[in-house]
């Protein structure tokens, strides 16, 4: 079995990313650079129409080829096929709420910072960017006070590290990016520094760094 691990600088790839190094999983990254619109490429529409990443393809010798799209599906792959990774809870309660909250980050913290993000993709509106920002923000930072409150006290969201605090730490990373106000949520920014500190996490940053090098390369040899 060959898997890869379809890849954007600064998306929320780099989750499944952290997960295949935390269990030592052997893969190869595909990076996929938007700017030049290489995931509305031909080639990469027939691996997913929906033009997104991450996207893991599992390719086997006896069975036909698989394709992995969207976050908790990955993560739920990477788990079962890695047990000893423990990279979910191996309770049945436990895995659902692992679940949920995977889902709450990629439903309902996700989409406000691509609102936030890239106002323009929702609203064409005249001088309506401002606006959108704005109501983009309160709705991130009404989720992070969430988030805030499960991990006051806590290392992380269960008693180890899992697939969720990797998808967390992609989330509460783009409000650095963006410049968000952040210091209201002091246990969210010590759980993203816990989580910084883990060599897989060093090792998805280093190789999106060399990522955006290389597209940045690229563009300017064009």
């Amino acid at each position: 079995m060959t898997l890869s691990l379809y890849f954007a600088p600064n998306t929320c790839a780099l989750v499944p990313l952290i997960s295949l190094y935390e269990a030592g999983a052997v893969f190869t990254p595909k990076p996929i650079d938007f700017r030049r619109r290489q995931n509305k490429s031909p080639d990469y529409l027939e691996i997913n129409p929906l033009h997104k990443v991450p996207v893991l393809l599992i390719q086997d010798e006896v069975l036909e080829d698989e394709v992995l799209a969207e976050n908790v599906a990955i993560a739920l792959w990477i788990a079962q096929h890695y047990p000893s990774a423990d990279l979910l809870p191996k309770d049945g309660e436990q895995l659902i709420r692992a679940i949920s909250l995977m889902s709450w980050f990629a439903a309902g913290i996700h989409p406000h910072i691509s609102r936030y993000n890239s106002p323009a993709k929702y609203c064409d509106a005249p001088d309506s960017a401002a606006a959108m920002r704005t109501i983009a923000q309160a709705m991130i930072f009404e989720n992070y006070h969430r988030a805030d409150s499960l991990l006051r006290g806590r290392e992380f969201f269960f008693d180890h590290f899992t697939a969720v605090d990797a998808h967390f730490f992609w989330c509460f990373r783009r409000g650095h990016q963006l410049e968000l106000d952040l210091t209201p949520f002091a246990a969210c920014q010590a759980h993203f520094d816990r989580v910084l500190g883990r060599i897989s996490v060093q090792k998805a940053l280093a190789y999106e760094a060399a990522v955006k090098e290389e597209f940045a390369r690229q563009a300017n040899s064009l």
